[in-house]
């Protein structure tokens, strides 16, 4: 991976955008879904990668970037809390030099003298969900998860089953006071509730279905986050705390007085937690803790440091998503080794090949492991593995088992080859050039990508098919209904009425629903296709240039063989090669160009009409930043596109107009230092109401 200072201003934006991606889809699954994807240092080196472009190239930060936010927003069942102080992430250390620098930081930023020590406090940093208990006139009245450390979900029925969780506080507590710290459960009791659950599945006749918790972070998670508090009362949890968050007054001026404090109010701490006269103190502490991390009855995963006096916090404040005056020190992976048994391909949702190491098992962190991710072709050229090969192993964060050397590569053996045909569907597999993944082309037909494909072509931004949603489809296709966009024009109603008691009104709204989209907009029909790159602006560009989706998936089938079909596609505006090649590729594919014909067997896409309207910013690019006060940013990227403009996600030297709300930042100065035009949301609103 190229470093930050070697790339271009486009690499690196392109670079952003990617990993505000990918890291926004790991906070879902890590904090909303409770199945991370990746472990604990992957995700650690997303985001310092995220970090160091930031701070290579600080006008392209992004809105959307990870450093600005926390966590990830709930979106299950449960009702949603806004935390009346943010519940904020901590900054991660990996050295002892990124600690000594931590304390540097610090004391410049308190300009404190040489001979002036900055005592600290540490303590383990305990694996499990963060959990803020609310206490009002010194009664619990509510408890919340982070959530996306602004907004939570109220877990309140579910904590009274949580042990160390007081119910009132002493007299001498504030009127108003927020404890904060982790739900978890203690290693024994997940390992006897993993037990029960195979147990529970054998007594069913069916060992097999076992569910069983990845690891003790997820058991907590998933326990706590019940509609039904019964799941969560036969679930072994306990509560510890860390810190705290709203109070009407503190009981002390220093961070020790206050956990005191909590102790003595009858909440559960722990004993690891020590004041250090300075930085010395603080990492023996640390190798102290670390060497004690497999007795302790909880997941660990580093010591936290936090500056001891509250005023000092106060002065440090926050920057980004992160306290000024707080560390997070992470321990160093657990590894083992063991040996390689076979390479398998898992295809993802979206086409992505993904190599998985099947292991000889091995216990490492008291966990048996027998598969690994090896992430990509790349990684496996880097590593030089094979079937037969001695690895070692290491379980980075505790979650996602990783190969991180080959012991044996220079053992004659076969070298192990990429697959060219994807192992589901026999479609051929390609690699763009400039990325480190394969990908199955075969997307209407992938079974392993038919799901989301499926979901995608129905959901909002592209066919909008009212009543399909995420499980619907989900049942159709594992019940045979539905196996491609064009089955869901072909459902019946004798198919839909045993689905659903009195299913006659709901089969009638279904077919209804579907009907009224035989004849849909060209853009949202091209965008349904899922072809990658081509998101619902591109598909505008294209269908302003072509006309109908007919006629582009006829240009992009006669460019495979003719260079001047394949120039009048990159020669479309905001189009250009990258884009051009996955539409080629997508209509190359023979499974794709049998599921086309097939859909349009049932659908009939309209002409596409342009709605643009004249005026001053037609045919140039926008920029919109800051904080929108009268309209959504959606709304305002709507408004740009029917005035004829382009929005963008960076300032350039290319960009006609910035619209710039409170808080523009980085990318108002950077326009103004361009000489780019900048106005404020209310001129805009006056170029809306002036276009023809």
């Amino acid at each position: 991976m190229a470093e930050p200072d070697t790339l271009t201003e486009a690499e690196a934006a392109a670079e952003l955008e990617r990993l505000a991606g990918a890291i926004a889809h790991h906070n879902r699954l890590y904090h909303d879904q409770d199945a991370p994807e990746i472990s604990d240092a992957d995700y650690d080196a997303l985001m310092r990668r995220n970090a160091a472009l930031e701070a290579r190239f600080p006008a392209l930060a992004r809105d959307d970037s990870p450093s600005r936010k926390v966590g990830a927003t709930p979106s299950g069942p449960l009702a949603k809390v806004r935390h009346a102080r943010p519940m904020l992430s901590l900054d991660n250390a990996f050295s002892d030099e990124e600690v000594v620098e931590f304390l540097q930081r610090v004391r410049r930023f308190l300009r404190l003298d040489a001979d002036e020590s900055v005592v600290l406090t540490a303590e383990p940093k305990i694996d499990g969900l963060s959990c803020s208990l609310r206490y009002e006139q010194r009664h619990l009245v509510q408890a919340a998860t982070r959530g996306d450390g602004t907004v939570g979900e109220d877990v309140t029925p579910n904590i009274a089953f949580v042990t160390g969780v007081p119910q009132s506080l002493p007299d001498d507590a504030p009127d108003i006071f927020e404890v904060r710290g982790e739900v978890y459960m203690a290693k024994d009791d997940f390992a006897a509730l993993n037990q029960r659950m195979i147990d529970a599945a054998r007594e069913a006749g069916d060992e097999s279905k076992a569910r069983q918790f990845a690891n003790p972070r997820n058991a907590a998670a998933g326990s706590l986050r019940q509609k039904d508090a019964t799941v969560t009362a036969s679930r072994p949890l306990r509560f510890i705390y860390h810190g705290w968050g709203e109070a009407s007054a503190l009981p002390g001026e220093t961070q020790t007085a206050v956990m005191d404090a909590l102790d003595a109010w009858g909440f559960a701490g722990t004993p690891l937690r020590v004041r250090c006269a300075d930085v010395t103190g603080a990492l023996e502490r640390y190798r102290l803790i670390e060497a004690q991390r497999a007795d302790l009855e909880y997941d660990i995963d580093g010591v936290v440091y936090k500056v001891d006096r509250l005023d000092w916090q106060e002065r440090l404040g926050q920057v980004g998503r992160a306290p000024r005056w707080a560390l997070a020190h992470k321990f160093p992976a657990q590894q083992a080794q063991t040996t390689l048994r076979a390479i398998d391909i898992q295809v993802g949702r979206t086409g992505k090949l993904t190599p998985v190491a099947r292991l000889e098992p091995v216990t490492v962190g008291g966990v048996v492991v027998t598969n690994a991710t090896l992430h990509n072709a790349d990684e496996i050229e880097r590593l030089g593995v094979r079937p037969g090969d001695r690895v070692l192993l290491q379980r980075a964060g505790d979650v996602i088992p990783q190969i991180v050397d080959n012991l044996t590569r220079d053992e004659p053996r076969e070298p192990w080859t990429f697959p060219t045909l994807c192992p589901v569907c026999a479609s051929t597999v390609e690699r763009e050039e400039g990325e480190v993944d394969y990908r199955c082309t075969g997307g209407l037909i992938c079974q392993a990508q038919r799901v989301e494909r499926l979901i995608h072509f129905c959901s909002r931004g592209a066919l909008d098919i009212r009543g399909l949603g995420f499980q619907q489809i989900e049942d159709f296709f594992n019940d045979g209904l539905i196996h491609s966009p064009a089955d869901i024009f072909r459902l019946t109603e004798e198919q839909l009425l045993p689905r659903k008691k009195k299913g006659d009104v709901w089969a009638a709204n279904l077919l209804q629903a579907i009907a009224e989209k035989r004849t849909p907009d060209p853009v949202r029909f091209l965008f349904g296709l899922g072809i990658r790159h081509v998101g619902a602006i591109t598909a505008r560009d294209l269908l302003k240039a072509f006309g109908t989706v007919e006629r582009i998936a006829e240009v992009a089938t006669a460019a495979q063989d003719d260079p001047q079909a394949r120039a009048e596609i990159e020669a479309v505006s905001g189009v250009g090669p990258v884009v051009a090649e996955a539409l080629i590729d997508f209509f190359a594919e023979p499974h794709n160009q049998e599921a086309w014909a097939d859909l349009l067997s049932e659908v009939h896409p309209l002409p596409f009409v342009s709605d643009v309207r004249q005026s001053e910013i037609s045919g140039k690019t926008v920029v919109f930043t800051g904080a929108l006060e009268t309209m959504s940013r959606d709304e305002a990227k709507a408004q740009a596109e029917q005035l004829g403009a382009r929005v963008s996600g960076s300032v350039s030297a290319k960009t006609d107009l910035v619209v710039a709300g409170p808080g523009a930042g980085s990318k108002e100065k950077k326009a103004k230092e361009l000489g780019v035009r900048v106005i404020d949301e209310a001129a805009w609103a006056q170029i809306v109401a002036g276009a023809a």
